[in-house]
C-alpha cells in the first residue's frame, strides 16, 4: 500500500484546467413571444431533422422582438425548447424585464448582438454555393443628449436615456430602476437597479455619489447586492467599470 509523500499534499495535484474552446452554438431568435406558435413550429422542424434536435446547445436571442410585446414567460418559453431538446445555456437580450427574468433563474445575459446571423437549416438539403453581397456599413449610431433627472426616483419607476447618458441628481429608492445606452451618474444615495450600456457598450461606466445598490449592471455583466455589500466600498463614492466579463469598483 502506497502512502502519500509528506512533501506532496492533495492540493499541490492539479484538479482542472482551463481551455479555450470553439463550440457550435445555435441561436433561436425569437421574432414573436407566442409560446403555443413555437412549440408548434419547433415540432415540424423536429420532425423534418430529429438529430439535429438532440441536446442542441442554445443560446435564447429576445433582442430582436418588435416593441410592444410584452413580457416573456422565461421559464415557459425554456420548457418549450427542452421538450424538443435544445437545452437553453443563456439568453441574449437588452430589455430589463428579460434580464431581471434570467438572473432570477440564474440564467447567463449576453449582451445585444449587433451581427446578422446566417439562418441556420437543420436539414442537410442541396447547397446553393451563391455569394452573399456585402452589407454596407451600419450608419453611425445617433448621439442623443445627456438625460437629467433632478427629482427623486421612487421605487417602481423606470428611467431610460436612449442613445446616451443619464444623470439623476437625487436618490434613487430601492425597487428603482435606472437604464441607459451610454453611462449613469447618480449623485445621491443610490439603492435601486442602475443599468449601464444596456446594448451592448462595454466602455459604459456607472458612477455613484453612495453606493448601496440592489444591482448594477454594464453591457449584461452584473452584480447583486448580496455580492456589493461584501465589497469594501458599499456605502462608499465609487464608479464601476467592465473589464472583460469582470465589473471593477473602485473609489471615486
Amino acid at each position: 500500500m502506497q502512502t502519500m509523500s509528506q512533501t506532496q499534499t492533495p492540493d499541490q495535484e492539479p484538479v482542472f484546467q482551463l481551455k479555450g474552446s470553439m463550440l457550435a452554438i445555435t441561436v433561436l431568435e425569437l421574432a414573436q413571444n407566442n409560446l403555443e406558435g413555437l412549440d408548434r413550429q419547433l415540432a415540424t422542424k423536429v420532425a423534418q431533422a430529429p438529430n439535429f434536435f438532440s441536446n442542441t446547445p442554445l443560446v435564447l436571442a429576445l433582442d430582436k422582438l418588435p416593441a410592444g410585446e410584452g413580457a416573456i414567460d422565461l421559464p415557459g418559453l425554456m420548457r418549450v425548447c427542452r421538450h424538443h431538446g435544445l437545452r437553453t445555456l443563456a439568453i441574449r437580450a437588452s430589455r430589463i424585464e428579460d434580464i431581471a427574468a434570467a438572473i432570477a433563474i440564474d440564467l447567463p445575459v449576453l449582451p445585444p448582438s449587433g451581427a446578422r446571423e446566417r439562418p441556420l437549416e437543420p436539414e442537410p438539403e442541396v447547397k446553393k454555393p451563391e455569394p452573399a453581397p456585402t452589407p454596407p456599413p451600419p450608419p453611425e449610431p445617433t448621439i442623443k443628449p445627456t438625460k437629467i433627472i433632478t427629482t427623486p426616483v421612487r421605487g417602481g419607476q423606470q428611467i431610460y436615456a436612449q442613445g446616451g447618458d443619464l444623470v439623476v441628481i437625487a436618490s434613487v429608492s430601492p425597487g428603482a430602476e435606472l437604464l441607459a445606452d451610454g453611462n449613469i451618474h447618480v449623485y445621491g444615495a443610490m439603492r435601486g437597479r442602475a443599468l449601464a450600456g444596456i446594448k451592448g457598450n462595454t466602455k459604459a461606466r456607472i458612477f455613484c455619489q453612495q453606493m448601496t445598490a440592489e444591482l448594477v449592471s454594464i453591457a449584461g455583466q452584473y452584480k447583486v447586492s448580496e455580492d456589493l455589500r461584501r465589497d469594501p466600498l458599499w456605502g462608499a463614492g465609487v464608479q464601476v467599470s467592465l473589464s472583460g466579463d469582470v465589473l471593477n469598483i473602485t473609489r471615486l
